[in-house]
């Protein structure tokens, strides 16, 4: 798939406190990840800030009123989540960026072989490597690290450009309340969620399954911790992907987080870098059939040599890159683990090299999951 990245170095000028998960070198890994690839000619476009007509279609006007009233200070918002005095700036910029990649993958990126008629338009597609991310803020509540809602602004997007049919699926480990609300009432988009259960934020059960006259396009998968890879490619080969193609997409946009993984501090489930490649040759392969772009925007991911693993095989896979059979070497991208920023911090376990003790073997996790998911939604998609 031809393939844009869609990234500013502004995104390391939203700061945290010393110690906070969601930290600069986030930030300064997106960015070795994009110049990585920069270097190697897949093409990299600059986002520009979401103006306040694109984010009032998610977000209510006092609460962006609150956030515009953060600018040039450091304000607790909720008890995890705060900005810094460039933050209004940087998430506007990247609520923009996945406005930006909407708009790459739905023009067909400029490519002159789209005119010429040498290469599908359907076929595009974009990673988002943002911060702050976006899944749980709701129309008028920051929080989970979350200020504006960058997915469900991109999806707002593409409905105000005409389209009926954009699904959404999250992979965090945390369920993405905030999306979920967002469209729970509009048939026109279709929400999909895999998240540790019972976990933050406390929604995502498998009942929540849209609003009278949308149900069915809210799709739950709550599953159990300790999930393996194997347990995740029983979920999506059971119920994501048969519903997505049921759905029939003409945008597919991803909640790319990447805290699932064995390593990541804030969880507790067991996804390889390889497990999330998988993932993404899934979705890949369900766009490409759908004919429909697809968009990667970053959530979360705490460990940063995972999340550069992560992030370099998401572009890989996009690229179609078969020149590693792992699809990634992990320590190929360089990870700054000190300097830099004010909230600079030793990062021991960042600074050793990624191990995976990985099982691809499914547990009794995945197979509960799909049971469950399909006691609710079977009545809306008889394929399950």
């Amino acid at each position: 798939m031809p393939l844009t990245l869609v990234s500013s170095d502004r995104f390391a000028d939203h700061l945290m406190p010393p110690g906070h998960p969601e930290r600069v070198a986030r930030a300064h890994v997106m960015q070795a990840v994009t110049a990585k690839w920069s270097a190697r000619g897949v093409p990299v476009r600059a986002p520009r800030p979401a103006i306040r007509d694109e984010l009032l279609r998610v977000h209510a006007p006092a609460y962006l009123d609150l956030i515009a009233g953060t600018a040039g200070r450091a304000v607790k918002l909720d008890p995890d989540t705060f900005t810094s005095p460039d933050t209004a700036e940087v998430a506007a910029l990247a609520a923009g960026a996945s406005i930006v990649a909407v708009d790459a993958v739905l023009d067909g990126a400029g490519d002159p072989a789209v005119a010429e008629g040498e290469i599908r338009p359907d076929l595009f597609s974009a990673v988002v490597p943002v911060r702050p991310p976006g899944h749980h803020a709701e129309a008028a509540r920051a929080m989970g690290f979350c200020i504006y809602n960058n997915v469900a602004i991109a999806a707002a997007h593409a409905l105000a450009r005409g389209l009926t049919r954009v699904a959404i699926v999250d992979y965090d480990v945390h369920h993405g309340n905030g999306t979920q609300w967002t469209f729970y009432g509009d048939r026109r988009v279709l929400f999909v969620s895999t998240h540790q259960f019972p976990f933050y934020p406390g929604t995502g059960s498998a009942g929540e399954a849209g609003s009278a006259g949308a149900e069915g396009f809210t799709v739950n998968v709550p599953i159990e911790a300790g999930a393996t890879a194997g347990d995740y490619t029983h979920v999506f080969d059971r119920v994501i992907v048969p519903v997505l193609q049921a759905f029939e997409p003409e945008l597919l946009l991803v909640s790319a987080g990447f805290d699932a993984h064995m390593n990541d501090p804030l969880a507790g489930m067991r996804l390889s870098v390889e497990g999330f490649n998988g993932l993404a040759r899934r979705l890949r392969d369900v766009a490409l059939a759908a004919r429909c772009p697809a968009v990667f925007v970053t959530e979360g991911g705490y460990h940063l040599k995972v999340l550069g693993a992560c992030l370099d095989g998401l572009v890989r896979v996009l690229l179609d890159d078969r020149s590693s059979a792992s699809a990634v070497a992990p320590d190929a991208v360089p990870v700054p683990v000190s300097g830099g920023s004010p909230d600079a911090e030793p990062l021991t376990p960042d600074d050793l090299p990624l191990a995976e003790y990985a099982t691809v073997e499914p547990t009794h996790r995945g197979p509960a999951a799909v049971d469950l998911v399909r006691a609710i939604q079977t009545r809306y998609w008889p394929g399950l």
